[in-house]
């Protein structure tokens, strides 16, 4: 017999995957170009027991600690994403189960993980994360920045760019956010005119609870959703 919170987490879920079925045949897709994220920062390890066994199998974590934990504990056969802002000192603990990077934003992080993918024998898939608002408290490479930064990453050959992520501003109306997802799905088709070795642009994480049906209809494949999945939470 299934629990209340099952009952809850199983609605949630199935409420998210029709909005992105929605969302994505607006942009002439289907659901199954887009990835759902399940982001669970403080969510603890029987409910992530609970989403992957009604079907989320990705999960992204913001702190290199908390996956650590959760990766040896969860005892399921998901896919591990890393999202948060990543410090440096924190790469040295970054394995091979990690599925992808999100939040690759400066030279002095891929250095690190360049010489941590050296060290393990280990190719690192990663977002270069884009700062398209121009807010100075937001993380990302600025627009005019990218290209550079991007020829840069290219000689690494322990980390594999695939795609951009970005974070829209706050809003209680998504719609004033669509032109940031346009917009970095527009660099992505400019930079993958650039045919740059070692660089693709086959993912684009964009979107979450407020915003990632906007996100997709914009041509989000990844969408890192939290609270419209687990409930909001305190930090």
């Amino acid at each position: 017999m299934i629990s209340d919170t099952e009952n809850s987490l199983l609605n949630s879920i199935n409420k998210v995957r029709q909005n992105i079925s929605e969302a994505a045949i607006k942009s002439g897709r289907t659901s199954e170009d887009v990835l759902l994220l399940g982001v669970t920062k403080t969510i603890d390890i029987e409910t992530m027991r609970k989403a992957y066994d009604l079907g989320v199998k990705h999960f992204g974590e913001n702190r290199v600690q908390e996956y650590l934990k959760k990766s040896d504990n969860l005892n399921r056969d998901c896919h591990w994403h890393i999202i948060g802002r990543l410090q440096t000192n924190k790469v040295k603990y970054l394995d091979q189960r990690i599925d992808l990077i999100h939040s690759l934003d400066r030279i002095e992080l891929a250095e690190a993980i360049q010489q941590r993918g050296q060290k393990i024998n280990h190719v690192f898939p990663a977002l270069v994360q884009v700062n398209v608002s121009g807010e100075r408290t937001k993380a990302g490479i600025y627009q005019d920045e990218l290209i550079n930064f991007l020829l840069k990453i290219s000689k690494m050959g322990n980390i594999k760019v695939v795609g951009l992520m970005t974070i829209a501003p706050y809003t209680e109306e998504p719609e004033e956010v669509r032109y940031i997802f346009k917009k970095i799905k527009q660099l992505a088709v400019d930079i993958g005119r650039e045919k740059v070795e070692n660089i693709n642009m086959k993912e684009l994480s964009m979107g979450m609870s407020g915003d990632y049906r906007i996100a997709i209809e914009e041509g989000a494949t990844i969408v890192r959703i939290g609270s419209a999945l687990f409930g909001e939470r305190d930090y």
